[in-house]
Formats: C-alpha cells, sequence, structure tokens
C-alpha cells in the first residue's frame, strides 16, 4: 500500500463484485437520455441531494468550502444554478458516507483529491476502507481483511456499489445538457404515466 500523506493509504484498484460495463473513459454515467452522451448530462444541486441523501445546506457549505465543487459549472453569484457531473455525484455520496462514520473532514478532503485523481474505471472498481481516521485504498481482498484483523479496517465503500446506487437513482431523475441547457426527462414512472395521460386527453 503507498502512501498519498494526510491520512490516505492507496494500493491498486480492488475489483467489485461484477464488471462496470458502463464505466466509461469519460468519466460518464447516469442516462437521462439515451441520445445524449453522459458527459454532456449535468444535475442540478436539488438533483445532486436526492440522488445523495445530503441536505442543500450540506451541498452548498461543501461547495462553497471547496470540499466537492460541480464541475461542469460553479454558481457564478445570485440567480446561476451549479451543475454537477455523474461523477461529482458519486462522490458526493462518497463523502457523506464517510461523513457519517466519522472520519475527520481533512482526511476526507484528502480522500476527494484521490478519488479525482483516477480514471472513471478505476474509480469504479475501487474499495476504500477505513478505520474512523485514515482511509485507505484496498488492492486485494487479502488486504481488506488484513485491515480488518489490524484492527484498521472498521468500514468499507465499495465505490462500485455506490456508483451503481446513483446511476440508478439519477436515471430516474431529470439532468440538464451542458451544450443547451435542455431538460433531459429521466425515467421516471410517475413521469411516464403524466405523459400517457396527456396524450389521452
Amino acid at each position: 500500500m503507498r502512501s498519498t500523506g494526510d491520512g490516505l493509504a492507496t494500493g491498486g484498484p480492488y475489483p467489485t463484485q461484477g464488471a462496470l460495463a458502463r464505466a466509461t473513459a469519460d468519466a460518464g454515467g447516469g442516462g437521462a437520455a439515451q441520445d445524449v452522451a453522459p458527459e454532456q448530462i449535468g444535475y442540478r444541486g436539488p438533483t445532486a441531494c436526492a440522488a445523495t441523501g445530503i441536505t442543500y445546506r450540506q451541498l452548498d457549505y461543501w461547495a462553497r468550502t471547496g470540499l466537492v465543487e460541480p464541475s461542469v459549472r460553479p454558481a457564478y453569484g445570485s440567480g446561476t444554478q451549479r451543475l454537477y457531473s455523474f461523477r461529482d455525484v458519486v462522490v458526493l455520496k462518497i463523502v457523506k458516507r464517510l461523513l457519517d462514520t466519522g472520519v475527520s473532514l481533512q482526511n476526507i478532503r484528502t480522500a476527494v483529491r484521490h478519488l479525482r485523481s483516477v480514471g472513471p474505471t478505476e474509480l469504479a472498481r475501487m474499495t476504500l476502507m477505513s478505520d474512523g481516521a485514515t482511509v485507505y485504498e484496498c488492492t486485494s481482498p487479502d488486504e481488506v481483511v488484513d485491515l480488518l484483523q489490524g484492527g484498521q479496517g472498521v468500514f468499507g465503500i465499495a465505490v462500485g456499489v455506490v456508483w451503481r446506487d446513483v446511476e440508478s437513482s439519477l436515471s430516474q431523475m431529470h439532468g440538464e445538457r451542458v451544450d443547451t441547457g435542455e431538460t433531459l426527462v429521466g425515467d421516471n414512472p410517475s413521469d411516464e404515466l403524466a405523459r400517457r395521460r396527456n396524450r389521452a386527453v
């Protein structure tokens, strides 16, 4: 395991169950619209909150303090809406889980920098372990066992599972085309029901 400093020790990617075929080289994900490239879809703050289980106040604070800033479009003042990428939303959910388990903000900042530095395929296959202080990226199942036996691994986060959870959530929500600002309707069954009712009238 190599250390990146400030409480984050890393190794290579630890494979999660099942291959993530949708982990693309452009850090895309989601799937709000089949005919739009994933990297061309952004998600507004309320959608990011709904997909991750955080409050808008948390989202705003994390953006203003630089913990997790929106990579598609920051807020430029009154009236502008932040726009988060799929990858941003995955990182937001991981940050929430780390905070919920008592990891310090300093170590979370280091973990976020590391998550931002790896490619999407590696990110989707990563497993983070923590003892509540240091965050580790495990290279193999044996390393997970070693951490647990050494009392260092109190909990783990399979990033691939978070990835799929976020992908599933966002597929039912509205996204926005980065280039045109067009709203992209997700695959929400209630939305489809509403469309059918409108057609019937």
